[in-house]
């Protein structure tokens, strides 16, 4: 059956064009006066917390920083990062979102603004406070009025497709992430392909493939971050 005048009917195809992101509507914070804030999104799995600790551990002598967490039901990442000490614990906030992850990075930040405020009043200081959103899918973004900068962490596990499914995480990210480069190949994942799927669909902006086990520091990464609160706080 043809479609209909309404562009509905089986025949009807739905595209999708990867590169645009929804509609933000957030205006962004003011910057003057408060820590830079960077988010690090990704699906379940793809090393968000991991890196978010090794962020912590190699930038903690260089930038006085703070994390929060967005887990759905649990304070889980939370206390992945108490527990190994990668902060003072009273440095770390975390936030249960009860919903999808993408809800409280998104669309309703106000929980995520409040564990932000909690952290810049106890330490008055702060220059970066890190934000791991929930896990989530190749769509989860965050929104402008919660932070500066964004990061997207992928993963080899998930196979070398990923990069060229697109979404607003992959294309629209300020820095994508390829994550757990030593796996490729015990996945069969290939990560040339990976890494040209990438910046094809990315133009301009960066892709940084890496492996923690191999850089346990996040070094490339972590240049990066350093990079973004210098230029954030310049444009000031």
């Amino acid at each position: 059956m043809p479609p209909d005048s309404t562009g509905h009917g089986h025949g009807h195809v739905v595209s999708f064009d990867p590169t645009v992101a929804e509609h933000d509507h957030h205006d962004p914070a003011p910057t003057g006066g408060r820590a830079v804030r960077i988010g690090i999104g990704g699906p379940v799995g793809s090393g968000k917390t991991a890196l978010v600790a090794a962020l912590a551990r190699s930038l903690a002598g260089r930038v006085r920083l703070a994390v929060v967490t967005n887990d759905i039901y649990t304070t889980e990442d939370a206390d992945f990062l108490r527990r190994n000490a990668v902060l003072p614990p009273e440095r770390v906030e975390a936030v249960q979102t009860g919903c999808c992850p993408h809800t409280a990075i998104r669309d309703d930040i106000t929980a995520n603004l409040d564990a932000i405020e909690t952290l810049e009043e106890r330490f008055g200081d702060l220059e970066l406070v890190l934000v791991e959103s929930g896990g989530d899918n190749l769509t989860a973004v965050f929104s402008r009025g919660l932070v500066d900068r964004q990061i997207f962490v992928v993963d080899v596990a998930g196979g070398d497709k990923v990069p060229r499914k697109g979404g607003p995480g992959v294309t629209t990210a300020d820095l994508l992430v390829i994550n757990k480069t030593d796996l490729a190949p015990l996945v069969g994942a290939d990560l040339g392909v990976m890494t040209g799927d990438a910046a094809r669909i990315r133009g301009e902006l960066p892709v940084i493939a890496q492996s923690l086990v191999q850089d346990p520091g996040a070094a490339e990464v972590g240049a990066w971050v350093c990079a973004q609160v210098d230029a954030v706080r310049a444009a000031v």
